[in-house]
């Protein structure tokens, strides 16, 4: 058995799978848009989609194919082992991990700079500075890097020391971090954004009311300075406890009416009330613990290494076919269920604004940021099954109005 043929077998299987998913999405520009979404493109507006649709997802499609070639050609001849300069488990390990994020980092930074600073910049999205982006790029690195390498010594050190055992006690501290990244998003945002307390007035007014009318209480309702890197409008939940912010980017309250921002938040709300970043959680639980079996699977599996150019077990190997070549055979299957249980979600924070008199000033909402942002309207019935964690916006529409009638 030729461990290496195996793996590269199943790398172009779900390189053949990711390359469907993106012929389909670049193929729904063809599609007709729904009876309750006409408003939103006029003429001239829906070529402009058209073509930034076409733009975009060319370039995730080229991005993809030239992942898929270069990570082909590291395994198939053999690359990684010429970065082991060591025989110090950690060292030879640390070593090869660094050479694939540094890669993943250059290669996804070239292609992030063509999706934002050119693509985005065409449309008029972009408002990033070269300093921003490069400075972005460079956090992300270091944070994503000394995050790995923690991680992997912290696998080292437990399965060299109790060995099979890794399986419980990784798990769990795989989840705990987790958790923990989860629980202080509002503090690693600061990273990146700047973030202020909304303002005093009718606005914040009502957003208080909201809350209190629900016994609902958060640590703050913060304002990011979205619209220094994206002209793009969005609100989002986060944090667990005493941690929990909701946070309105200011291009959202730069372009809605309070009326339709109470609308926003209450769909936010709505997630909130009912514990949908807890459930999310339990999801994230399920792929650590396959994660972790996978990497313990491939670990022990010490004829593994010969076949890919390494003298001994090298960890950074065990933990690149987990990530590249193993888990994305079987994560179809789990984004689909995860997929589902979101958009569940997202039909139940909107039935909460609803229920708060919001249904009209959401329905516009909705349209005016989906407008804005040039947004897919009729999107692949299959896209949106596999992968949309979000219904599409003629389904939102349709459910609310119907809940609306109801109510």
């Amino acid at each position: 058995m030729n461990y290496k043929i195996i793996a590269l077998i199943l790398f172009t299987v779900a390189f053949a799978y990711d390359l469907f998913l993106h012929i389909v999405e670049y193929s729904s520009k063809n599609n007709k848009i729904p009876e309750n979404l006409r408003d939103i493109y006029d003429e001239e507006k829906y070529k402009k989609w058209k073509a930034y649709h076409t733009e975009t997802c060319g370039i995730t499609i080229i991005s993809t194919v030239v992942s898929f070639v270069v990570y082909f050609a590291l395994i198939a001849f053999d690359v990684f082992p010429r970065f082991v300069f060591s025989d110090n488990v950690y060292a030879s390990a640390i070593t090869v991990l660094l050479f694939g994020l540094t890669l993943d980092a250059v290669a996804g930074g070239i292609f992030n700079y063509i999706y934002s600073m050119k693509i985005d910049e065409k449309y008029g999205f972009n408002k990033m500075t070269f300093k921003t982006f490069i400075l972005d790029t460079i956090k992300s690195y270091v944070i994503s890097t000394a995050l790995m390498i923690g991680l992997l010594s912290l696998f080292i050190l437990i399965y060299e020391s109790i060995g099979d055992l890794i399986i419980v006690i990784f798990s769990a501290i795989l989840f705990t971090v987790l958790l923990a990244i989860s629980f202080l998003h509002p503090i690693f945002s600061k990273i990146f954004n700047k973030f202020t307390p909304l303002e005093e007035g009718e606005l914040r007014d009502r957003l208080t009311a909201l809350l209190e009318k629900h016994g609902y209480h958060v640590r703050e309702i913060q304002v990011m300075d979205a619209s220094k890197r994206s002209t793009k409008a969005n609100a989002y939940f986060a944090g667990f406890g005493k941690m929990k912010t909701i946070v309105l980017y200011d291009t959202l309250i730069e372009t809605l009416s309070t009326d339709e921002i109470v609308a926003v938040f209450a769909h936010e709300l709505g997630h909130g009330l009912h514990r949908d970043v807890l459930k999310n959680s339990i999801l994230s639980l399920l792929q650590v613990v396959i994660l972790v079996v996978m990497a313990w699977l491939t670990v022990r599996t010490t004829a593994i290494y010969p076949d890919f150019g390494f003298e001994t077990r090298n960890y950074a190997l065990a933990l690149l076919l987990v990530m590249q070549f193993e888990f994305p055979i079987i994560s179809p299957l789990i984004g689909f269920i995860a997929s589902a249980h979101s958009r569940r979600a997202e039909y139940r924070a909107d039935e909460a604004a609803v229920e708060e008199g919001c249904g009209e000033a959401l329905i516009t909402s909705l349209k005016k940021m989906s407008g804005d942002s040039l947004s897919d309207l009729s999107p692949s019935k299959i896209e949106v099954a596999l992968t949309y964690s979000h219904p599409p916006l003629s389904a939102r529409i349709a459910a609310i109005e119907a809940k609306m009638a109801e109510k």
